[in-house]
């Protein structure tokens, strides 16, 4: 017989910890906002996903501090209704890793870590330079639960690398993009080990997929 355990009986960290281990990979939104006073933030969230195509939508989920106070992303996003997320790459993920340390409010991170940005073409929040994909985002619709709240925004400009994206067939070149998932406690996962299933048609080239 299966294990079975009884989320009603276990408390919220408990619950965190065993979905955040069982729902794996994640795909990582590396965020980009920018404050009130004009200070850009970046903080990476693995609680996303893509929502829908019409309109082309997605998802951050973001937790509540202490005392029901927010993160910078979080009050940032408030405060602007933009944000830009990327998705990290294998190289960059020591960057992406450093930019979730928890810095006062009007420290520039990515100047702090020496990552150069340009700016978006039509929100706030910069575009991180050397990442391979970056979706600009306006604020769709805020959700709240007691841990969390959570954003959806609709995309509104797709940052490709050059290359990347066939426009003819509108296929990624995927045999060339090695975004990095989350896993269990402090683990990342990479994306070079792809596979198509067994009585599915095999293909000649992954970017025919």
């Amino acid at each position: 017989m299966p294990d079975l355990i009884d989320f009603d009986a276990l408390g919220e960290h408990e619950r965190y910890k065993l979905m955040a281990s069982l729902i794996v990979p994640r795909p990582i939104a590396w965020v980009t906002t920018v404050s009130e006073q004009g200070v850009p933030n970046a903080a990476p969230f693995s609680m996303f996903a893509m929502v829908g195509e019409s309109p082309a939508m997605l998802m951050i989920s973001i937790n509540r501090l202490e005392g029901d106070a927010q993160k910078d992303t979080a009050a940032n996003i408030d405060a602007t209704g933009e944000f830009v997320v990327h998705i990290p790459s294998e190289q960059l993920t020591d960057a992406m890793d450093a930019t979730s340390v928890a810095h006062p409010a009007d420290v520039d991170e990515l100047a702090l870590l020496g990552l150069t940005t340009r700016a978006a073409d039509l929100v706030g929040a910069p575009i991180i330079d050397a990442a391979d994909v970056a979706f600009e985002c306006t604020l769709w619709h805020r959700l709240d639960i007691p841990s969390r709240r959570i954003f959806f925004g609709q995309v509104r400009r797709l940052h490709a690398r050059t290359g990347l994206v066939d426009q003819q067939a509108w296929r990624v070149r995927l045999s060339d993009y090695h975004p990095v998932g989350r896993f269990g406690a402090s683990f990342y996962s990479g994306t070079r080990d792809r596979f198509v299933a067994a009585g599915r048609p095999v293909t000649t080239s992954i970017d025919s997929l």
